[in-house]
């Protein structure tokens, strides 16, 4: 049996839609490190390693819907969730939460700069405040993500990783040589020199 993605009247679906409400005049994500609603248990809910959202086991093949819950997602220690102003409920994510789907890059070394935009049109400016942190890739080779907000972070598809790495510089750094990426007066370690393996 399959479930359509339009949420069913009385669903928890249904009742984050309805309290997160479609204001289009409403710009950037709502406040919500600041909520602390009661926590209502686990939906059916999952974003999977490639992006894409489900819920009881279907894709929610409307964008406009996935980019809504998007907004409302937050990292708890302890686990994912979608807040509003009255609830609060734990979602599964398989990898990270969002995927960096596109990548411009202006300048070069410490003046560099590079920004991405995210499946759910996110724009993030890599640097301090966004930084980027690289992972072991479970068949070898990195994979890179970049911070967007709190503790949520994008994964940098395949085809980004390659021109990412082509960014990489070698840098001694407290007595350490390291092989990564400069954006904004920062320095991201991808590996130590002596590490250095096939990030292809």
């Amino acid at each position: 049996m399959t479930h359509s993605s339009t949420p069913t009247p009385g669903s928890a679906l249904a009742r984050l839609t309805q309290a997160l409400g479609s204001d289009p005049k409403r710009k950037g994500p709502p406040p919500v490190e600041r909520w602390n609603p009661p926590y209502c248990g686990e939906i059916d809910m999952r974003i999977a390693a490639d992006g894409s959202w489900h819920y009881m086991g279907s894709p929610i093949n409307r964008p406009a819907l996935v980019k809504l819950f998007s907004t409302v997602l937050r990292k708890d220690p302890e686990r994912y969730v979608l807040v509003t102003p009255v609830e609060r409920v734990g979602i599964a994510v398989e990898d990270a939460p969002f995927l960096a789907v596109e990548m411009a890059v202006e300048g070069e070394g410490d003046s560099r700069q590079i920004a991405f935009r995210t499946n759910v049109d996110d724009l993030v400016q890599a640097g301090p405040d966004n930084p980027l942190r690289f992972e072991e890739g479970e068949h070898g080779g990195v994979k890179p993500y970049v911070k967007v907000r709190g503790d949520l972070w994008a994964l940098v598809t395949r085809s980004l990783t390659l021109d990412l790495i082509a960014l990489a510089e070698e840098r001694q750094i407290e007595g350490r040589n390291l092989f990564g990426i400069a954006v904004k007066d920062a320095f991201f370690p991808i590996a130590s020199a002596a590490d250095l393996g096939d990030f292809s």
